[in-house]
């Protein structure tokens, strides 16, 4: 089909692994959303700080994390299970988040993943602010991540999306970070994927 184009509709998977390596796109029901230009210093730190944080959490336990460039595909009629019988050519979809965490094994092959994450992380940045807070969001609750996680390195915050029992987000919570000084040493995410004491916003924003 040829170079992609922003926003320029009937992509798939096969396309995908034909465009050039040195560049990242990402797929989104056939759409080509640019990852370009590459994320800054501060987003680079925030995302090696908070996937260690994630990482000791499922290093002894079934869970498996990953950090960008990771592809993550999802077939539109994939259900609860991992894509394997989706042809290249029937996926429509590829994302790439900035941190994805899976509990599922069956879901996870040497091209990546092939099934929803339990958990996502996007850490914001100007070219993909909108994206990460409107399509993905939707994305994601429809293809049953049960917590995602928004992570607004200027404002300090993380707003973090949990799936409800009808498979539908509910109304997130914010966690934020503190100011310095003493009683200000801001709250802790906790997450039912990760278990364990909870991660403090001040270790990595």
């Amino acid at each position: 089909m040829g170079l992609p184009r922003e926003q320029t509709g009937g992509f798939t998977y096969a396309d995908y692994l034909t465009w050039p390596e040195e560049e990242r796109w990402e797929l989104i029901e056939g759409v080509a959303w640019s990852m370009s230009p590459a994320p800054g210093r501060s987003h680079q730190r925030i995302l090696l700080s908070l996937a260690r944080l994630i990482a000791a959490s499922t290093d002894s336990g079934p869970c498996e994390t990953y950090v960008a460039p990771f592809d993550v595909r999802l077939a539109e009629d994939q259900g609860a299970g991992p894509t394997t019988d989706h042809a290249d050519d029937a996926i429509t979809t590829v994302v790439q988040p900035d941190i994805s965490v899976f509990c599922r094994p069956e879901f996870l092959d040497e091209a990546g993943a092939k099934g929803a994450p339990d958990l996502v992380v996007e850490i914001l940045s100007p070219s993909t602010s909108y994206k990460d807070q409107t399509h993905k969001l939707a994305l994601y609750e429809r293809h049953g991540v049960q917590e995602y996680w928004i992570v607004n390195a200027e404002a300090r915050w993380v707003m973090v999306y949990r799936l409800g029992t009808d498979r539908r987000y509910g109304k997130p919570d914010y966690y934020r970070a503190g100011q310095g000084g003493a009683g200000q040493e801001g709250e802790v995410i906790t997450s039912a994927v990760l278990g364990g004491p909870g991660i403090p916003v001040n270790s990595f924003l």
